[in-house]
Protein backbone atom coordinates (compact mmCIF):
# COMPACT_ATOMS: atom_id res chain seq x y z
CA UNK A 1 0.00 0.00 0.00
CA UNK A 2 1.45 3.70 -0.78
CA UNK A 3 0.23 6.85 0.22
CA UNK A 4 0.77 9.37 -1.34
CA UNK A 5 0.95 12.32 2.00
CA UNK A 6 3.31 12.34 4.77
CA UNK A 7 1.66 13.08 8.46
CA UNK A 8 3.07 14.29 11.57
CA UNK A 9 2.98 12.26 14.42
CA UNK A 10 0.75 13.95 17.07
CA UNK A 11 -1.31 12.88 20.58
CA UNK A 12 -0.22 8.93 21.18
CA UNK A 13 -3.76 7.72 22.69
CA UNK A 14 -3.26 4.42 24.03
CA UNK A 15 -6.49 1.66 24.87
CA UNK A 16 -5.69 -1.07 27.26
CA UNK A 17 -8.12 -3.51 25.59
CA UNK A 18 -10.26 -6.71 28.00
CA UNK A 19 -10.05 -9.87 26.80
CA UNK A 20 -12.95 -11.54 24.34
CA UNK A 21 -16.32 -11.09 26.57
CA UNK A 22 -15.06 -8.26 28.40
CA UNK A 23 -16.24 -4.25 28.38
CA UNK A 24 -15.14 -2.87 24.53
CA UNK A 25 -12.83 0.08 26.36
CA UNK A 26 -12.35 3.45 23.88
CA UNK A 27 -9.82 5.76 23.48
CA UNK A 28 -10.47 9.57 24.35
CA UNK A 29 -11.86 11.68 21.54
CA UNK A 30 -9.34 12.87 18.86
CA UNK A 31 -7.85 15.87 18.67
CA UNK A 32 -9.41 19.19 16.52
CA UNK A 33 -6.83 18.70 14.10
CA UNK A 34 -6.67 14.91 13.64
CA UNK A 35 -7.85 13.26 9.96
CA UNK A 36 -6.01 10.03 10.31
CA UNK A 37 -4.60 7.58 13.17
CA UNK A 38 -2.33 4.76 12.74
CA UNK A 39 -3.28 1.62 15.04
CA UNK A 40 -0.94 -1.24 16.20
CA UNK A 41 -0.99 -3.81 18.47
CA UNK A 42 1.52 -6.77 19.54
CA UNK A 43 1.63 -9.93 20.10
CA UNK A 44 1.80 -13.63 19.10
CA UNK A 45 0.20 -14.80 16.16
CA UNK A 46 -2.57 -17.60 16.81
CA UNK A 47 -5.40 -18.82 15.08
CA UNK A 48 -7.64 -16.44 16.95
CA UNK A 49 -5.08 -13.22 17.86
CA UNK A 50 -6.17 -9.77 16.75
CA UNK A 51 -7.93 -7.32 18.49
CA UNK A 52 -11.84 -5.93 16.84
CA UNK A 53 -12.04 -2.23 16.57
CA UNK A 54 -14.54 -0.02 16.01
CA UNK A 55 -14.53 4.01 15.28
CA UNK A 56 -16.86 6.49 15.77
CA UNK A 57 -18.09 9.64 18.12
CA UNK A 58 -19.54 6.70 20.80
CA UNK A 59 -18.01 3.19 19.28
CA UNK A 60 -18.22 -0.07 21.30
CA UNK A 61 -16.28 -3.02 19.57
CA UNK A 62 -17.61 -6.83 19.69
CA UNK A 63 -17.34 -9.67 18.37
CA UNK A 64 -18.61 -8.20 14.87
CA UNK A 65 -16.67 -5.40 14.41
CA UNK A 66 -13.24 -4.75 12.27
CA UNK A 67 -10.65 -7.35 13.28
CA UNK A 68 -6.87 -6.15 13.41
CA UNK A 69 -4.59 -8.74 13.05
CA UNK A 70 -1.50 -8.58 15.60
CA UNK A 71 1.63 -6.94 14.26
CA UNK A 72 -0.23 -5.14 11.85
CA UNK A 73 -0.30 -1.41 11.34
CA UNK A 74 -3.41 0.21 10.32
CA UNK A 75 -3.92 3.78 8.90
CA UNK A 76 -7.66 5.14 9.33
CA UNK A 77 -9.44 7.94 8.56
CA UNK A 78 -11.25 9.80 11.34
CA UNK A 79 -13.28 12.54 12.23
CA UNK A 80 -12.05 15.55 15.05
CA UNK A 81 -13.64 14.43 17.96
CA UNK A 82 -14.32 10.59 17.46
CA UNK A 83 -13.09 7.96 19.26
CA UNK A 84 -11.82 4.53 18.53
CA UNK A 85 -12.81 1.21 21.07
CA UNK A 86 -11.21 -1.69 21.33
CA UNK A 87 -11.70 -5.79 22.35
CA UNK A 88 -9.83 -8.73 22.57
CA UNK A 89 -10.46 -11.56 19.55
CA UNK A 90 -9.25 -13.98 22.54
CA UNK A 91 -8.16 -14.29 25.99
CA UNK A 92 -5.37 -12.05 25.57
CA UNK A 93 -5.47 -8.42 27.33
CA UNK A 94 -3.21 -5.94 26.35
CA UNK A 95 -2.66 -2.13 24.75
CA UNK A 96 -3.78 -1.20 21.23
CA UNK A 97 -1.41 2.29 20.32
CA UNK A 98 -2.75 4.80 18.81
CA UNK A 99 -1.06 7.78 16.97
CA UNK A 100 -3.18 11.01 16.10
CA UNK A 101 -2.08 12.28 12.76
CA UNK A 102 -2.15 15.59 11.00
CA UNK A 103 -0.85 16.98 8.12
Amino acid sequence: MFFHDAYRHGTVNNVTFAAAGGASAQSAAFGAQTRSIRICVQGAVTATSGLRIAVGDNPTASATTALLPVNWVEYIKVTPGQKIAALSNDTVTGTLSVVELTD
